[in-house]
C-alpha cells in the first residue's frame, strides 16, 4: 500500500468522523429542544392543574348554593319555608318544643331511651311536639350564614326526614326513631348520614316509605336540602336560649332532670319534668 494510499485513507476517516460527531451534535440539540419543551408544557400543566384546582376551592360548595336555593317546604309544615313542623292531636293545648340534631349521639340516648313515654304521651293528647332540627354537628352556622366542615350527614339526614314528612307525619316520627335507634344511628366521627343509600335503607324498615318511590326520589335529589337548611337556621336563631341538644321547651321554660341543667335523660326524669311543666 503506498503513502500516498495511507494518507488518504486517513483523510477519508477524519471526515466520517467529522460527519458523523456533527450529526451526533445535531441529535443532542434536538434531544435537549424536545427535553426543555416538554418540562415547559410540564410546568404549564402543572400551572393549570393548580390553577383549575384553585378555581374549584373557592367555588361555593353544594350546600352552600342549597342555603340560596329556593325551599320547596314538604306537606304537614307552616310558618316561613314551612320550618314549623307541629305533631299531635289538635285538640292537645300544650306544646313542648323538641330541640334535635340527626347526628347527635346524645339525641339518640335520649330516644332510644325516653323516646317511647314522649310517644305514648304525645298520643295520650298531653301535649303536642313542635320539632326544630339542627345540624350544628356538621360545623353548620346558619344564623351567620356559614357551612361548616365537619360533615353533610345532620344536613342530608334533616332533608331526609323532611321528605318522610312530606308523606305523613307519622312516617316522620317513625322514620326519625329509626334514625335514633341503636341499630342506625352511628357514632359522631362517623358521618354515614351523609350517604342516600345509607337513610333510604333505614327508611325501608318503616312500613309507609319502604320502597316509596316519591320518597326515594326526593331523598335522591335533594328536594328538601334547602328546606333542611332552612330548619337549622331556625333552629340557630331560635329564642328559647337552646344552644346544644337534645333540649325540651315549654311555655319558654327547658326541662331539665334533677340537676336542673340538662334534658332529662330517664323516663323518671322526664315525667318529673312533664309533670311541673303541664301544671305550670
Amino acid at each position: 500500500m503506498s503513502k500516498r494510499n495511507s494518507a488518504a485513507a486517513k483523510t477519508a476517516a477524519r471526515e466520517r468522523l467529522r460527519i458523523e460527531r456533527e450529526r451526533e451534535a445535531k441529535r443532542a440539540k434536538v434531544r435537549r429542544q424536545i427535553i426543555v419543551a416538554c418540562s415547559i408544557v410540564g410546568v404549564l400543566a402543572a400551572a393549570g392543574g393548580i390553577g383549575y384546582a384553585v378555581v374549584q376551592a373557592n367555588k361555593p360548595s353544594y350546600w352552600e348554593e342549597a342555603k340560596d336555593a329556593k325551599v320547596v317546604a314538604p306537606a304537614n309544615t307552616s310558618g316561613t319555608n314551612g320550618t314549623v313542623v307541629t305533631l299531635g292531636k289538635s285538640t292537645a293545648t300544650k306544646v313542648l318544643k323538641m330541640y334535635e340534631d340527626p347526628r347527635c349521639p346524645v339525641c339518640a340516648s335520649f330516644e332510644q331511651t325516653v323516646g317511647p313515654t314522649v310517644k305514648s304521651d304525645l298520643d295520650a293528647g298531653k301535649f303536642k311536639i313542635q320539632y326544630v332540627g339542627g345540624t350544628f354537628l356538621d360545623g353548620d352556622q346558619l344564623k351567620d350564614g356559614t357551612i361548616g366542615s365537619r360533615g353533610e350527614g345532620s344536613k342530608n339526614a334533616m332533608s331526609a326526614m323532611g321528605a318522610a314528612l312530606n308523606v305523613s307525619p307519622e312516617a316522620f316520627l317513625e322514620y326519625k326513631t329509626a334514625l335514633y335507634s341503636a341499630k342506625w344511628h352511628p357514632s359522631e366521627s362517623e358521618d354515614k348520614f351523609k350517604s342516600d343509600s345509607y337513610l333510604i335503607e333505614v327508611a325501608d324498615t318503616v312500613p309507609a316509605l319502604k320502597g316509596n318511590a316519591k320518597f326515594r326520589t326526593a331523598v335522591k335529589n335533594g328536594t328538601y336540602d334547602a328546606w333542611a337548611l332552612a330548619m337549622s337556621k331556625t333552629f340557630d336563631t331560635n329564642k328559647d336560649g337552646v344552644n346544644g341538644t337534645p333540649s325540651l321547651v315549654m311555655d319558654g321554660k327547658k326541662l331539665t332532670d334533677s340537676g336542673g341543667q340538662n334534658a332529662p335523660m330517664t323516663v323518671a326524669d322526664f315525667n318529673t319534668a312533664l309533670t311541673a311543666a303541664l301544671k305550670g
